[in-house]
């Protein structure tokens, strides 16, 4: 049995320097609120995104789970530098994708080039909704944030009926995104049915 090889201390240095610049996700705030009023972070909203995907992986036949995953995790790293713009405020033209792209690169730059252009490759193919795995990034992301949305300790002018309409797009392209996305969509209108009749 040969013994496992171990990268350079180059190589383990890079990846190093590049996750210490990412744990600045955990300090980016996202709009989305916790149970208990906290606002979220990203990294937050990614963990809980590749737990909805695990869970729900044994029902993905045909998709390349790992691949999934990798997309997932890496869709918002941009975030880490500019931060995160909430759904209500993203205009079409806005250039938020060039700059978080840009972001990504700055972020990505400690780490070896094979690393920097997988990471930068799968960035890309979420971005473009490239493939069945980023198809369903895009849509798990979109529910994952409704999810956040339904469950946190909200402000009191929070907009639930925003989300009724958020994503509707990413969210039926696949026969599972559109069955999470109805009883996502009826726990908002619950909600808004109790607000109405407080």
């Amino acid at each position: 049995m040969t013994s496992p090889s171990v990268p350079s201390l180059e190589r383990i240095s890079a990846v190093l320097s590049f996750l210490d610049e990412a744990n600045r996700l955990k300090d980016t705030l996202r709009s989305g609120r916790t149970p208990e009023g906290r606002q979220e972070s990203t990294a937050e909203h990614s963990w809980r995104l590749c737990l909805l995907v695990t869970l729900l992986a044994g029902e993905l036949e045909g998709v390349d789970v790992l691949r999934l995953l990798k997309i997932c995790i890496v869709h918002d790293l941009g975030e880490a530098i500019s931060g995160d713009v909430p759904a209500i405020h993203q205009r079409a033209g806005d250039d938020r994708a060039a700059r978080e792209r840009a972001d990504l690169l700055t972020l990505c730059a400690p780490l070896p080039e094979d690393l920097r252009a997988e990471i930068v490759a799968l960035w890309d193919e979420y971005a473009e909704a490239a493939s069945p795995e980023a198809i369903l990034a895009k849509g798990f992301d979109k529910i994952e944030t409704m999810l956040t949305h339904s469950t946190g300790k909200n402000d009191a002018d929070f907009d639930y009926r925003f989300n009724l309409g958020y994503g509707v797009a990413a969210t039926s392209r696949h026969p599972l995104l559109a069955a999470l996305r109805a009883q996502v969509d009826d726990r908002h209108l619950r909600i808004l049915e109790r607000r109405a009749a407080d």
